[in-house]
């Protein structure tokens, strides 16, 4: 199977994983959850999963430890989501092509249009954390199927 991944992608296989979530994921999630920022079906996500990493499909796809999460708001705070910008959401993620996902306090997960997250143009992907890890589902099927990841 290496073999033909390399074949076909020009590159080995990467990590691909979705790594269980440990006490420093649990610890950081509770922290984030203090912060009033962060959706309750994430600080659920995050009790249990640590991070997901699927560095092989399409320019990949991440799922941040909650650790992660906490440092970068501590370091440059919240993002500001919303026609009004008066909603701050969380960077909990990115499609390893530059392009983050952040999560808004009402679970509705939103990707920035371009990499820079200052004054970030955003687009809703799914309304909660539910509804984008059904559609990282169906962009992994895709992608094992006919190596192509869609456009999430």
């Amino acid at each position: 199977m290496t073999g033909e991944f390399e074949r076909r992608h020009g590159f080995p296989p990467g990590a691909n994983e979705v790594r269980p979530a440990n006490r420093d994921d649990q610890t950081a999630a509770r922290v984030l959850a203090q912060a009033s920022l962060i959706p309750t079906d994430l600080v659920t996500f995050y009790d249990s999963i640590g991070d997901v990493t699927w560095a092989d499909v399409g320019n990949g796809y991440f799922l941040d430890p909650a650790s992660d999460v906490l440092l970068r708001l501590q370091e440059y705070g919240a993002v500001d989501i919303g026609a009004d910008q008066k909603d701050h959401g969380l960077v909990i993620g990115s499609d390893g092509g530059g392009l983050s996902y952040v999560a808004g306090p009402d679970g509705s997960v939103h990707r920035t249009r371009t990499a820079s997250l200052d004054e970030p143009e955003l687009d809703k992907v799914a309304d909660d954390l539910r509804q984008l890890l059904e559609l990282l589902e169906r962009s992994l099927t895709r992608f094992v199927v006919d190596g192509e990841p869609g456009s999430l």
